[in-house]
């Protein structure tokens, strides 16, 4: 999910969203040595690894992590013990995800759920006909305040998707616009301004050109700082990996040890009315009440955790000799598919970088693709079409959709003079990527009014250069 914006919040709103989104699982290869933390802290503190076995207890109630075991008869500070589990529990230990929660009271203290409204978080993908074209939105609009609250998840909107959430296969990509602080769940991708998430297993701060990941079935709260946009990739059924690096090596790419996780912080609390307690369920939101804080888990342990990491740590790979490397070399975070080498959905970002490449059209390629990509921009202006995709905006080019540089970025880059520079300084642009073939919303093509509808034209000057009597140059 990407963040966007700034929010006026004082405290916790009192609400607290479970959102049943299985795309933002971390799996790592690597068990890394268990940390435990018992300190004071005045401000969001993190623990470093990727899939790493954690443990941490709030420094207010030391002593709180049972000693030996998970589930004692009693547990220290008459604390109740409960697991949550990312994985089956016969997974193999490689993939197997869960953590122990030691929390005040147990999760499953609530009302019965009702269900919710909400019209533009969508999950059926035949409402609308197939649209093959390449597509560009304006950035999207986001809510004034003075015009009314928009809390975050009345400020979702489905862009596209496809796959059938029961099954759980299958993607969704949506945005969010609002302007109200409240609690919920997801991969988050800041923009602009500065986020604060608050989750059962502590609290992270989340800048601009930092990700934040919270995974299936974990509570979490989002505090913004003003008007914000975002956009949320959902994966239906599989866990986010780091990419396989191959003859790149040992080293690369996002680092696991740039993978930071939060530390134990509770809230002992209730607030006049309760708490409410929002639920994605197949596909459909769904809302229950409790008289206390969510966010009442003293100590943790496990490799089932939420976690964020700074795109700045990226550690660029690019050609250094000729020709265009393709892109998947900017893999942040994989979510594999059954097929080897195919993504269900990829995370990929297109970060500052040097460009030495000789004799060669050193921006992307014209691309007809076997996969979806769904673009957005962080910051800055992308090099492909530095006019038209703005910040807060999104394309989708579809399979096998034709794409590609516009006719500014052909025509300078076909005669511009090679020599090393620096390529995508002060940008960030990001790409979904996947191997299905996605429907648009009624939403994103009218609803939303923000469709540039002219975006085929940054092509339509694009001349023939054919010279049927060139002859190569004699050596």
């Amino acid at each position: 999910m990407l963040y966007l914006g700034h929010y006026h919040s004082p405290q916790y709103h009192g609400f607290t969203t479970e959102f049943r989104w299985p795309h933002c699982q971390c799996l790592f290869w690597t068990r890394f040595p268990c940390w435990l933390v018992q300190r004071p802290r005045a401000q969001e503190e993190y623990l470093s690894g990727f899939g790493n076995e954690f443990a941490t207890e709030d420094p207010r109630c030391p002593g709180a992590l049972p000693e030996g075991q998970n589930n004692p008869q009693v547990c220290p500070y008459g604390l109740y013990a409960e697991q949550l589990s990312g994985s089956a529990f016969t997974c193999p230990r490689t993939t197997n995800k869960r953590s122990w929660l030691y929390r005040i009271r147990p999760s499953v203290c609530h009302k019965p759920f009702a269900a919710m409204q909400h019209e533009a978080l969508m999950d059926k993908w035949d409402d609308v006909a197939p649209d093959p074209n390449q597509l560009r939105w304006l950035p999207f609009t986001i809510p004034k305040a003075a015009d009314g609250k928009v809390d975050f998840v009345m400020g979702l909107h489905t862009v596209c998707g496809a796959g059938d959430t029961r099954a759980r296969s299958g993607i969704a990509i949506h945005v969010y616009t609002c302007n109200y602080s409240m609690t919920d769940k997801w991969v988050l991708i800041p923009q602009q301004g500065k986020i604060l998430v608050t989750t059962e297993f502590g609290k992270m701060m989340v800048e601009p050109n930092e990700i934040c990941v919270v995974q299936q079935g974990m509570r979490f709260g989002v505090d913004v700082f003003g008007e914000t946009r975002g956009y949320v990739l959902e994966v239906y059924g599989v866990h986010f990996e780091l990419p396989d690096l191959g003859p790149i090596g040992a080293n690369g790419l996002a680092n696991p040890r740039d993978f930071l996780v939060p530390v134990a912080w509770y809230e002992d609390r209730s607030v006049p009315g309760g708490y409410a307690v929002i639920n994605k369920y197949q596909g459909k939101l769904f809302s229950s009440q409790q008289n206390f804080s969510p966010f009442n888990v003293v100590a943790w342990h496990g490799n089932y955790t939420p976690y964020k990491y700074n795109l700045d740590n990226f550690m660029v790979v690019n050609c250094v000799a000729f020709d265009h490397a393709d892109p998947s070399i900017f893999t942040v975070l994989t979510a594999k598919s059954a097929r080897p080498g195919v993504a269900v959905a990829d995370f990929v970002i297109f970060p500052p970088r040097w460009g030495v490449a000789d004799h060669t059209f050193r921006p992307p390629y014209y691309h007809r693709n076997c996969m979806s990509e769904f673009m957005g921009l962080i910051k800055g202006h992308y090099e492909a079409k530095e006019e038209g995709f703005l910040p807060g905006g999104a394309t989708l080019h579809s399979i096998m959709t034709p794409h590609g540089p516009d006719v500014d970025c052909f025509e300078k880059n076909s005669t511009a003079v090679l020599k090393p520079e620096r390529v995508a300084e002060g940008t960030m642009a990001f790409m979904f990527e996947s191997s299905f073939s996605m429907a648009v919303t009624q939403w994103a093509l009218q609803k939303c009014q923000r469709l540039d509808k002219s975006y085929y034209t940054c092509w339509e000057g694009l001349q023939t250069h054919f010279n049927p009597n060139w002859k190569p140059k004699s050596k």
